[in-house]
């Protein structure tokens, strides 16, 4: 068995899935094996998510490193022609593939075609301006000289388009270069969070930033501003994030198994399908919060702490 059917098993896919469909299965596997959702007195079974996850995150990066040498095989490839469909598909059907079925190979019959009929009507034109007066003829360019001068103008336009394009790059690069960077109060320029010892990120500025899928699990985040941040399919379970504001994020199948949600702002935060079982959101406000699908409560709340917390409105602390 190859290495990608092989790791195509570990996710329980069959060969020949999609990218985005490698993505949502490491996602689901990740959340049934991960070991913080094993009680702490079962040893042997936590051991066994412990490596699980280790399998599980070596197919990731096995994959990633899969589909990023597949999109530069392409990109360097140019316009050549697939000759199989095979790989798009996940089997060898060559009945789905070769010339007659790509539509690549479709497309640049349907050019050739264009070009010897453009072939034809120059010949045609150079027949007709050839039986004029060379007075005539010596009035406007031939058909060569014209589709010379067409392969210039293209040329050039292509060599403006160029220079464009790399003016753009070289001031987005300027720009993000001469941008501060974000700094969490309390530290400076040259003492970033990731620099120091341990999980500390307590206080940390994350307004409005993208952490989609990222793990902060048992990460120290007391007092952090997640104000409209996107922490879509992020991994907080343990995280402490005890007096921080999350008020308007987006935690959409978040993880926040045992987290510290203690006097957190949690006003107008998405946390539908999300997983609070164990959490303390004892005094923590969730005025607002979207936890609901109709009348259908979409966020598990099993074991988690609501004492004094501020719930919405249809909502029971003892769901």
């Amino acid at each position: 068995m190859s290495d990608l059917n092989r790791y195509y098993q570990r996710l329980d896919l069959e060969p020949g899935a999609s990218r985005e469909t490698v993505d949502q299965a490491y996602k689901d596997l990740a959340f049934i094996w991960h070991p913080d959702r094993i009680p702490d007195d079962n040893p042997r079974l936590k051991d066994k998510a412990h490596e699980k996850l280790k399998e599980l995150n070596e197919a990731r990066q096995f994959f990633r490193d899969h589909f990023k040498n597949q999109q530069n095989r392409r990109r360097t490839s140019g316009d050549s022609v697939p000759t199989s469909s095979a790989t798009d598909s996940g089997n060898g059907d060559s009945s789905r593939g070769g010339r007659y079925g790509n539509p690549f190979y479709r497309a640049s019959q349907e050019e050739s075609a264009d070009t010897l009929r453009q072939r034809s009507r120059s010949s045609d034109s150079e027949a007709r301006q050839s039986r004029r007066p060379q007075t005539q003829r010596s009035q406007a360019p031939s058909p060569s000289q014209q589709t010379a001068q067409r392969a210039s103008q293209r040329a050039s336009q292509r060599a403006s388009q160029g220079e464009s394009q790399r003016a753009a790059s070289q001031r987005a690069a300027s720009q993000k270069a001469s941008r501060p960077p974000i700094v969490p109060p309390g530290f400076s320029p040259g003492d970033r969070p990731s620099r120091r010892p341990g999980n500390d990120l307590s206080g940390a500025d994350f307004r409005n930033a993208n952490l989609r899928e990222k793990d902060f699990s048992g990460r120290n985040l007391s007092g952090a501003d997640l104000r409209n941040a996107d922490l879509t399919d992020a991994f907080l379970h343990r995280v402490d994030l005890s007096g921080a504001n999350l008020e308007g994020a987006r935690l959409f199948r978040a993880n926040l198994l045992q987290a510290d949600l203690s006097g957190a702002n949690l006003q107008g935060t998405n946390l539908i399908s999300a997983d609070l079982s164990g959490a303390n959101l004892s005094g923590a406000d969730l005025s607002g919060a979207k936890m609901y699908m109709g009348e259908r409560l979409m966020v598990r709340l099993t074991g988690a702490s609501l004492e004094g917390a501020i719930m919405p409105a249809n909502i029971k602390k003892s769901s």
